[in-house]
């Protein structure tokens, strides 16, 4: 197990290297000057040089892809253009409010997606598997920012039940709204895949023995049935939870939550490449671990998957 997490991390280091050479390159491409952006069109030629010498966006792409390069290995993700902040300090800052609304989304798409999930597979081809299933292809189908824009509509507006947007001083009130948005679609994909295991799971030969000793149908469901069926479902919601933590920016924007989404959105209007870089940078190792303590849970799940150590 810790050989297969060492060579994990190791590969990780090529990958990140790759992933700073094509963001700077599509960075590059990018129309718009972010110079021209914080100055303005009307500044002198002669201010427009100057602060682009300082930047270093005078030199050639080779050398300030070098330049991050040496500043990434010092660990620094250099400064913001507009701010002057750190962007280490200001992702840092803005993180904790993502991972609050990323564990809060996720944790109810998951009780949720995996009860509606259990319920339409053992109650399969009745009334309830028809419903679940229609409301498992509507909430993949409806788009995040509509159905944001109705909940804040009927709930904030009609109701007045829940604030409309806003972080309210960490009220759970202000989380509601966001976290049932943005977990919507993982909900209804995970009840499908929760469905689609359960069944055959259900219809394998040792489900049909723990019903012939005489266990309960509840201890056959959930102790045989789900524990033999958790890899997909654990594995969709990790990467649920890795894009979770990357910044919902759709969901962030229009509840006005202070995150890593909003935070990215103000970085490529402004075109800031150092917090458009920081951000990319800092989400892939999330995402990149997430997927590491995913692999490492099989080995806890299933004793068939379990990572066998070399001799």
């Amino acid at each position: 197990m810790l050989q297969y997490i060492l060579k994990r991390v190791l590969l990780f280091i090529p990958t990140l290297l790759g992933i700073t050479l094509i963001t700077f390159i599509l960075m590059q491409s990018l129309p718009g000057d972010p110079v021209l952006a914080m100055v303005g069109e009307r500044s002198t030629p002669e201010t427009i040089a100057r602060i682009r010498a300082e930047l270093g966006q005078d030199r050639p792409l080779p050398l300030q892809y070098l330049g991050y390069l040496k500043l990434l290995s010092k660990f620094e993700l250099g400064r913001s253009i507009h701010t002057n902040r750190k962007v280490a300090d200001d992702l840092l800052q803005k993180f904790p409010n993502t991972l609050k609304l990323g564990l809060t989304a996720l944790l109810f798409a998951s009780i949720v997606g995996v009860g509606l999930g259990i319920i339409a597979a053992v109650k399969r081809d009745t009334v309830w598997d028809r419903l679940i299933t229609l409301v498992s292809v509507g909430g993949i189908s409806v788009p995040v920012f509509w159905l944001g824009l109705a909940l804040m509509l009927i709930f904030a507006l009609y109701l007045r039940w829940l604030p409309p947007s806003g972080m309210g001083n960490g009220s759970l009130l202000y989380i509601i709204m966001p976290a049932v948005t943005l977990g919507t679609f993982s909900l209804s994909y995970i009840a499908r895949i929760t469905r689609s295991s359960m069944l055959e799971s259900l219809s394998q030969p040792f489900i049909a023995a723990a019903r012939a000793k005489g266990l309960p149908e509840t201890s056959v469901v959930l102790k045989h049935a789900l524990k033999n069926s958790l890899i997909p479902i654990v594995t969709v919601i990790g990467l649920d939870l890795g894009s979770y933590l990357n910044g919902a920016v759709l969901t962030e924007t229009i509840f006005g939550w202070d995150g890593l989404g909003r935070y990215a959105l103000t970085g490529i209007l402004g075109r800031d490449y150092p917090v458009i870089m920081g951000v990319v940078l800092f989400g892939a190792v999330i995402f990149v671990t997430i997927n590491l303590l995913v692999d490492v849970s099989y080995h806890f799940l299933d004793p068939r998957v379990r990572i066998k150590e070399s001799r």
